[in-house]
């Protein structure tokens, strides 16, 4: 059951917010799907973006059609279940297999020895769901090519082996359609980051092997005391704790998350794409933070920082004042419900990402040029270094060039690790994360590039102009190409990671890219400069 546990004294500082959502009658209002709430420019989006509301009864039809097709891929012997995917589309499914304890292996990177790993392996029961609300996504369009192509060459039909999930009428749909795929339509007025409930979060869950019944039925039960105005309604709570914290130097903007690692495994990931990207834009904005019980973050006290538990249990012991306990489908509709309340508090449209198609079309951009799109200033030991949106004097080593960078971040500042690397390569990239919180006593966020440009991307971009960015490539041992492209992966992923770079100088903000020749190994390296630094 949902449960919220706030001091006291917090509790007092936000009864006036309390009181002001209750009198708006904003919980009851999402909940009959006004689209009013966050102003008059925020309509024509917040209309037809407010379906998630009601995903846990909408999505019940899908239950047993989504069963029905893992009996029979279990009766064929197929017992392996990929998701090609971005933001909402993967990290909800990613989140629910792991609550739950069953396997699900997600192919969310363009990397190309990322993407080998994922796709030549255990062909012969493998059937992979290829989720897109559009289709025009170039990661999923790019992941399902490359998938196409490995089934045809085993032998194996690819229309028996992948599964599209997609919004109605989408460019996806008909062409999945005219190629003979088995298709599931989402809910189009669901946007990615709200999904988790919908043919996105479900389909992918359930033929891994996920009880989707469960996770519906106890978001049913949620929904029933989260539309309701109460001021100890726990998405009020909330949403109020989100936007408008007190502290010494007034707003907290930086929003910790741990999550209970033996419960909810990973809820804060997700619980990150969704925040970050509702709430990050017009210079405002709350930023998640990914912790655990001992990241350095929490033995700090930071005054711009509110640290929340998630758990399944209201007796998860943890230092973070606030802790919100319930099952995984109960957690979903809560954030969604307090995500959206803390904008509407905030004057923003918790359902644009205006931010996040100025990335896209700066790679589409950098991909015209093809490995020409970063040039490297020096290289030290294997790692080439590359400044953008801040000077760097004469600077000629690494150690210097982070003393630099770092250098750069002020009081509020907040540092981001954009890594465009081989999530399965065991890069210890926390190690990295904790080593230059101790330096300068900043929160560090990490993000798996080019995942996070679907999420904590247009927070990056739109939010509080407090980042500094510290960018980690790498060329691929083996590149792949995408087939029927005239691009490879290693193109795509190079223009991305550089497009980004470009926004984010163009917008002022200062990125250190970092080209290691070794990831693994040059991460250490990084790690034990920053921890010798004095």
């Amino acid at each position: 059951m949902l449960n919220i546990s706030v001091p006291e004294e917090l509790l007092e500082q936000l009864l006036p917010h309390r009181q002001r959502l209750v009198d708006l009658k904003v919980a009851s209002r999402i909940a009959a799907k006004d689209f009013t709430i966050w102003g008059k420019e925020a309509e024509a989006e917040s209309s037809i973006r407010l379906g998630w509301v009601g995903s846990a009864t909408d999505s019940q039809k899908l239950v047993s059609e989504i069963l029905q097709l893992k009996q029979e891929l279990n009766s064929k012997g197929i017992t392996r279940i990929v998701l090609c995917g971005m933001g909402g589309s993967s990290l909800a499914p990613e989140v629910i297999t792991k609550t739950y304890g069953v396997e699900l292996e997600v192919l969310d990177s363009t990397n190309p020895d990322h993407v080998r790993k994922v796709v030549y392996k255990d062909l012969e029961k493998t059937a992979v769901v290829v989720s897109s609300k559009s289709g025009s996504t170039v990661e999923t369009d790019s992941q399902k090519r490359i998938f196409e192509e490995a089934f045809s060459r085993a032998g194996i039909d690819k229309a028996e082996r992948i599964f599209i999930v997609t919004d109605p009428q989408s460019p996806m749909e008909q062409a999945a359609r005219a190629d003979g795929y088995r298709v599931f339509n989402a809910d189009p007025t669901v946007g990615g980051r709200y999904s988790a409930l919908t043919a996105f979060g479900l389909v992918p869950s359930g033929l891994a092997g996920v009880n989707v019944q469960d996770l519906l039925d106890d978001a049913l039960a949620a929904g029933e005391i989260l539309g309701v105005d109460d001021i100890n309604n726990e998405a009020v709570i909330l949403g109020a704790a989100m936007a408008r914290s007190a502290s010494r130097n007034g707003f907290r903007d930086k929003l910790g998350l741990i999550s209970d690692a033996d419960t909810l495994p990973d809820f804060a990931d997700w619980a990150e794409q969704l925040i970050a990207e509702s709430t990050g834009k017009h210079d405002k904005g709350v930023l998640p933070v990914v912790l655990s019980e001992s990241s350095p973050e929490v033995q700090l006290e930071l005054d711009d920082m509110v640290l929340v538990a998630v758990s399944e249990s209201e007796a998860f012991s943890s230092q973070a004042p606030i802790l919100v306990s319930g099952s995984i489908g109960e957690q979903f509709l809560l954030w969604e419900y307090a995500t959206a309340i803390a904008s509407a508090l905030l004057e923003i449209n918790p359902f644009d990402q205006p931010d996040v198609e100025s990335a896209k079309v700066a790679a589409r951009g950098m991909l015209q040029q093809k490995g020409q799109a970063v040039a490297v200033e020096f290289t030290e030991d294997g790692i080439g270094v590359n400044y953008s949106g801040f000077t760097s004097a004469d600077i000629k080593t690494v150690q210097a060039s982070l003393d630099k960078f770092l250098a750069e971040a002020g009081e509020n500042s907040y540092i981001a690790i954009q890594a465009y690397l081989d999530r399965l390569e065991g890069i210890a990239l926390e190690d990295l994360r904790e080593a230059i919180v101790s330096a300068i006593s900043r929160p560090v966020t990490v993000g798996w590039g080019p995942r996070f440009l679907h999420s904590t991307g247009q927070y990056h971009k739109g939010g509080p102009k407090t980042g500094i960015y510290l960018q980690l490539i790498t060329k691929a041992q083996e590149d792949v190409a995408v087939p029927g492209r005239d691009f490879s992966f290693g193109d795509l992923i190079a223009s991305q990671s550089a497009g980004d770079a470009k926004v984010l100088s163009d917008l002022g903000r200062p990125v250190l890219t970092l080209t290691l020749s070794d990831p693994v190994g040059d991460v250490k390296k990084l790690t034990r400069m920053l921890m010798e630094r004095k």
